[in-house]
C-alpha cells in the first residue's frame, strides 16, 4: 500500500466515510466531519471591541491581547482519519472552495501540512483535524459527515546539501517544535 486513508480506532465503529474524490478529475479528497460541531463566529466573540481597543491604545493592555489571541484561535474539527503515504510525500490540506463562501469558514494558515510521519504518532493516533476560523456574522453549524476540507497527496524535494534531521516525531498536532 502506498498512500491511503484509515478510520482512526475511537471512531471504528462510527460510520466514517474515508476521504474520496467527487469527480475524475479532482485532485483533492474530501474530507467530511466526524461530529457535530459549531464553529462560533469570531464577531460573536467581541472581535469587533477587541480589535478597536488595538487599533486605538499605544501599550495594549495583556488581557487585550490574551482575549484577541483566544477569539482568533483556529478551531479543531476532528475528521477520524488517519493518513499513510510514502516518506518523500505530504498530504496537503486545503479549503473547499465553497467553505467561504456557504459558512464563512477559512483555513488560518491557508493549508495545513500532514507529514508522513504524523501516522499512527503515539499522541493522536496520527488523526487528521481541519482547522478553521468562521468570518461569518452567525455560528456556522457543521453536521457529522459534512465535507469540510480536501486532502491532495504530493511528493516534495529537499535541498541537495541540508543537514539531515534526526529527530524522530514524538507526537501528534504541532510536535515537530514551535
Amino acid at each position: 500500500m502506498t498512500r491511503g486513508f484509515e478510520v482512526v480506532s475511537s471512531y471504528a465503529d462510527k460510520g466514517l466515510h474515508l476521504p474520496y474524490r467527487t469527480t475524475k478529475r479532482a485532485a483533492g479528497y474530501d474530507f467530511e466531519s466526524a461530529v457535530d460541531f459549531t464553529v462560533p463566529s469570531i464577531w460573536k466573540l467581541d472581535f469587533l471591541r477587541i480589535l478597536w481597543a488595538i487599533r486605538h491604545q499605544e501599550n495594549v493592555p495583556e488581557e487585550t491581547q490574551a482575549k484577541a489571541k483566544k477569539i482568533l484561535k483556529p478551531f479543531l474539527i476532528p475528521t477520524g482519519i488517519k493518513a499513510y503515504m510514502g516518506d518523500d510525500e505530504v498530504l496537503i490540506l486545503a479549503n473547499r472552495s465553497s467553505n467561504p463562501l456557504k459558512r464563512s469558514l477559512v483555513i488560518p494558515n491557508g493549508i495545513g501540512v500532514i507529514d508522513a510521519d504524523y501516522y499512527n504518532n503515539d499522541s493522536n493516533e496520527g488523526e487528521i483535524f481541519m482547522q478553521v476560523l468562521n468570518f461569518g456574522l452567525t455560528d456556522a453549524k457543521i453536521a457529522k459527515g459534512d465535507r469540510i476540507g480536501q486532502g491532495i497527496f504530493m511528493p516534495y524535494l529537499t535541498a541537495d546539501n541540508e543537514r539531515k534531521p534526526q529527530q524522530k516525531r514524538q507526537g501528534g498536532f504541532g510536535s515537530s517544535g514551535k
